[in-house]
């Protein structure tokens, strides 16, 4: 960091989106572009002169494409990384193991669209290059392991309505955004098959959850899968917002289930961990129990005060297991928080309150 702003890399092939994320990236305060890279290996050059604080990264590039090249950075030298691409569905799997190599964000491309568009990438790009700024990233081997206004959840919100006080299920409701993905995969492999059901929100890009999903659903007792439209929520199962779309829970008598709902930006994202909670503390009520884990910001810190004001049990992740302690931190600094454990207490936590 040089006089107080973070000095960032940008690596891309495409002189274009070099550009348009240096114009992006400069508009904030806190942010100086010290270079840009149309490979690995000019930027290499340029990381021999000043080291940055964080580098941005396209996927597909000539010469060598970026997954080796976050290998050799995680390897030698860890540097924060932000994926930056395109994200197509084919290209989903590919965008998962950089996050595994050590990636701290993916973020999608920003193209031309509409203002409102524009103005969402810019916050999306800021925001995870700011993210990514406090990740302090460990170095991995080479043969790592393959595994705008800030609006309130008001906004997508119908008129209040108060959950069944009786039931025989619980819900589950999971809120993540940086370093997620990893804590995700270790709370998710120790939930037991006969589970309640889970919803979670995790701070994605359109198109990268299904494969994620995908993913954790190989590696788990439970079923996951990427959240549709009128899916139930059913004991054995974990719905995961799809990139670029809020999750709402709600209820019909007995049964519990999902809408996928477009919107605005709620706590600077969408999907938003404020709107699932929310919906949750207000369908779900007591026979909820809220998780937060890592992430930068405070989105999910007023929905989780809004579950255990509703009855719900809640937890957040502590500090010491916390890529980022943002998220976590500002639930606590709200009261919204019963209890705060290790990563790999969370689990157990969750299955013992849920009866």
């Amino acid at each position: 960091m040089k006089n107080g702003k973070l000095r960032i890399l940008i690596v891309d092939d495409s002189a274009v989106v070099r550009k348009t994320l240096e114009d992006i990236l400069s508009s904030d305060p806190q942010i100086e572009v010290m270079a840009t890279a149309g490979d690995p290996f000019i930027a290499a050059d340029r990381m021999r002169d000043e080291v940055p604080d964080v580098i941005t990264l396209d996927v597909e590039m000539p010469r060598m494409d970026g997954i080796t090249f976050l290998q050799k950075i995680m390897s030698q030298h860890p540097i924060p990384v932000v994926i930056c691409s395109s994200l197509a569905e084919s290209g989903s799997e590919t965008a998962l193991k950089a996050l595994e190599y050590g990636a701290a964000e993916i973020i999608q491309k920003p193209r031309m669209g509409t203002k409102q568009f524009l103005e969402e990438s810019r916050i999306a790009v800021c925001d995870a290059v700011k993210a990514a700024a406090k990740v302090k990233p460990r170095p991995i081997s080479l043969h790592a392991r393959e595994v705008s206004p800030k609006l309130s959840a008001d906004v997508m919100m119908a008129k209040p309505t108060k959950a069944m006080l009786q039931t025989t299920e619980k819900v589950i409701a999971v809120g993540a955004s940086t370093g997620g993905t990893e804590a995700l995969r270790v709370f998710l492999e120790m939930i037991p098959a006969d589970s309640p059901g889970i919803v979670i929100v995790q701070h994605m890009p359109e198109h990268f959850t299904s494969a994620f999903a995908k993913r954790l659903d190989s590696l788990c007792q439970i079923t996951v899968k990427e959240a549709e439209d009128n899916d139930t929520v059913i004991r054995g199962r974990a719905l995961i917002a799809p990139g670029n779309y809020h999750l709402m829970l709600k209820r019909s008598g007995a049964r519990y289930y999902v809408e996928i709902k477009e919107g605005p930006l709620v706590s600077r994202h969408r999907p938003s961990v404020d709107v699932l909670f929310r919906s949750t503390a207000r369908y779900a009520g007591k026979n909820a129990v809220g998780v937060i884990m890592t992430g930068m910001g405070d989105d999910g810190a007023k929905g989780m005060l809004e579950m255990k004001e509703a009855g719900a049990y809640t937890i957040a992740q502590d500090e010491a297991t916390s890529v980022v302690f943002g998220m976590p931190k500002e639930a606590i600094k709200l009261g919204g928080v019963d209890k705060v454990t290790a990563l790999d207490r969370i689990a157990f936590e969750v299955m013992r309150v849920s009866g």
